[in-house]
């Protein structure tokens, strides 16, 4: 490896891959510059990413002759090393999660062997701005799936447009943590060719992309550059999908008109991405019909294609949404970058429209069916999160116990970029509304008429529902507190009516001021306490920290009879390394009592659930961190007696 990485911090920052996303809508989130984290469940996992995922993601790049394919490129001669025409992604989703821990936390090796990076995708790059190494090697035998000519099957197979999304997503990441042009330029002259390419004039071409991101990069490219020719771009992207009418084209939701599309279709990573875009162009361009199809899309599914443990795609055939209510357990999909992709729009939703709901959903995937994607040791993965795990399936790219890469290694990189963006979920702010999104250990600082105001949270969450907030103004201010009421604390596990809890528990929360009841109005899932605000306030908010068993809609056919087990925002599941008399056996019953322990000691410290049921002595550790401990079976859902 060519760089090490420096000792542990015990907190970190973060920049937000999913935000920014200013422009006409009127919520903005918290630059990841102001939040500082220090708590015991974000905080270090973020920290394994910088120096260890990170790290180890670059050096499967070089081994696997990932960036060797950029300098075979750069001569011109040779032969492409590696399986996929998207390799070239994984450098850069992994430059981009580099740039935002350099962002937070300097660091002067890594900055060097990622300008080294940058110089080799330079020299890679066509005079015209062409970048893409399945190419560019040896333009007269391209990869199978790259056709003979540029862009003839981007539609299809070549990815040439996603590989130029992450490209932009990147070099807008490192611009702004380094504050250097290198790799942004490379970005802009290869964005310029695409403007030259696509779009409505005679000659240019109508393809809509193959696999969607290049709609989100150029938002990103615009934001910083500010020229709307890229803006333009990528509504036209969103525009040219469905005017071949044909219903093949499901999977790379193409087979009708964004504006006319009502249900989350095809490979559920692409699916969201393009939602993500959507959303980025309705909110800059006012598009109501965007706004109106992506509201459309999100009530199908999350009323009908949405896993308990937050992830998304249901068949292993095409990583893709199944029909209604299709929420197979054993055969699962729920690819790591689905669930990634579902928080990058879910987060959007949030922005443009200030409901709770789309938290709920971004922090029931964030919690169990994204992070499970990557185990404690921050360098083995899961491609598919299915919520069954035996030996009697096995995956395409592997389901049995975490890999350390993947011929298509798309999930590790997605991680190394995501996890550095966490605390940038936390806050949003709109004038003199602070929204407290997540619950989570550490200090903001915010901004509001020119004034400083922090915000800081003591709190133990997810494990403890009690949450101490600080509001600390540089000088006396009337400020609106919206503090986020999670669904499942009123007896709503996610929104859409997929799934109910067996027994509602106790439902509510508690609201206190300086250690006295405040009165409090409701907005959109939000307590907003609305007042003037002095150093030293604070704000007590406890949680109902019960733990619930959940049903499914009975239209699910594989959770009919079954019962799941959560609390707070975590689902649990049952592993056999804890449960000696085989989960096959393991049956539940209805009501039976539970209890929660915190195990400090065990898989980097977690509740467990005990109870007992038809005689057996059972546990549930939370799903995120299962197979953390050698291969094991799992179940998510056990049979109700």
């Amino acid at each position: 490896m060519i760089f090490r990485t420096s000792t542990l911090i015990t907190s970190i920052l973060a920049f937000s891959a999913a935000c920014p996303i200013f422009g006409q809508t009127s919520i903005s989130p918290v630059s990841f510059k102001q939040v500082r984290i220090t708590d015991s469940f974000w905080a270090p996992r973020i920290e394994i990413n910088r120096t260890v995922t990170i790290p180890s993601s670059f050096q499967k790049c070089e081994e696997t002759g990932r960036v060797e394919n950029f300098v075979k490129a750069a001569k011109r001669q040779g032969k492409f090393l590696t399986t996929f025409p998207f390799d070239d992604t994984d450098i850069y989703k992994t430059i981009e999660g580099a740039s935002f821990s350099m962002s937070v936390h300097p660091d002067v090796a890594m900055d060097r062997y990622v300008d080294s990076l940058i110089t080799l995708i330079a020299a890679a790059q066509e005079p015209d701005g062409y970048l893409y190494t399945a190419r560019t090697i040896d333009p007269a035998h391209p990869h199978e799936w790259s056709g003979p000519e540029r862009w003839v099957k981007e539609s299809v197979l070549s990815h040439e447009l996603y590989n130029a999304g992450h490209l932009y997503e990147a070099a807008t990441a490192h611009y702004r943590a380094t504050g250097k042009r290198n790799f942004l330029d490379v970005a802009v002259k290869n964005a310029d060719l695409l403007v030259k390419v696509f779009g409505p004039a005679p000659g240019q071409r109508n393809d809509a992309p193959g696999h969607e991101i290049v709609e989100m990069g150029l938002v990103s490219l615009y934001r910083v550059t500010g020229e709307k020719k890229y803006l333009d771009l990528a509504s036209f992207f969103i525009d040219s999908r469905g005017k071949k009418n044909d219903p093949a084209r499901a999977y790379w939701q193409d087979a009708t008109p964004v504006v006319r599309q009502d249900e989350a279709v095809g490979h559920a990573v692409r699916a969201c991405y393009l939602y993500s875009g959507v959303a980025d162009v309705a909110s800059l361009t006012d598009n109501k019909d965007y706004l109106l199809a992506i509201d459309r899309i999100w009530d199908n599914m999350v009323s009908k294609k949405y896993y308990i443990t937050g992830g998304i795609g249901a068949r292993p055939d095409g990583e893709a949404f199944g029909g209604p209510y299709e929420l197979p357990n054993l055969t699962a999909y729920n690819e790591t970058c689905a669930a990634i992709a579902n928080v990058y729009w879910n987060y959007r939703m949030f922005l443009l429209h200030g409901e709770s709901k789309y938290i709920d959903v971004l922090e029931r995937s964030l919690y169990n069916g994204l992070i499970s994607g990557v185990g404690l040791d921050g360098k083995t993965f899961f491609y598919p999160n299915p919520l069954q795990c035996d030996a009697s399936f096995k995956f395409n790219r592997g389901s049995l116990t975490r890999q350390p890469w993947f011929d298509c290694s798309c999930c590790p990189t997605n991680l190394c970029r995501f996890l550095p963006s966490v605390p940038g979920y936390i806050y949003a702010q709109q004038q003199d509304r602070i929204y407290i999104n997540l619950f989570v250990n550490g200090t903001a600082q915010l901004e509001y008429a020119g004034q400083k105001v922090q915000v800081s949270q003591e709190t133990r969450y997810p494990w403890d529902g009690q949450v101490r907030i600080s509001v600390d103004p540089g000088k006396e201010a009337t400020l609106a507190m919206y503090i986020r009421v999670p669904g499942w604390a009123m007896g709503q596990p996610a929104p859409g009516g997929l799934y109910r809890y067996a027994g509602m528990g106790r439902t509510g929360f508690v609201l206190k001021v300086n250690g006295k009841p405040v009165a409090y109005t409701m907005d959109k899932g939000y307590a907003v306490i609305n007042r003037q605000w002095k150093k030293g306030d604070f704000i007590e908010y406890k949680l109902p920290m019960d733990i619930h068993q959940v049903r499914a809609d009975e239209r699910v056919v594989a959770d009919t009879g079954k019962i799941a087990i959560e609390r707070g925002p975590i689902v649990f599941c049952f592993e056999a390394a804890d449960n000696t008399m085989g989960l096959d056996s393991l049956t539940l019953q209805e009501g039976v009592r539970l209890s929660a322990e915190y195990h400090p000691g065990k898989l980097n410290g977690i509740v467990e659930i005990h109870g007992v049921s038809g005689g057996q002595a059972f546990t549930a550790i939370p799903y995120c961190v299962w197979d953390n401990r050698g291969m094991n079976k799992m179940k998510v859902w056990v049979t109700r007696r």
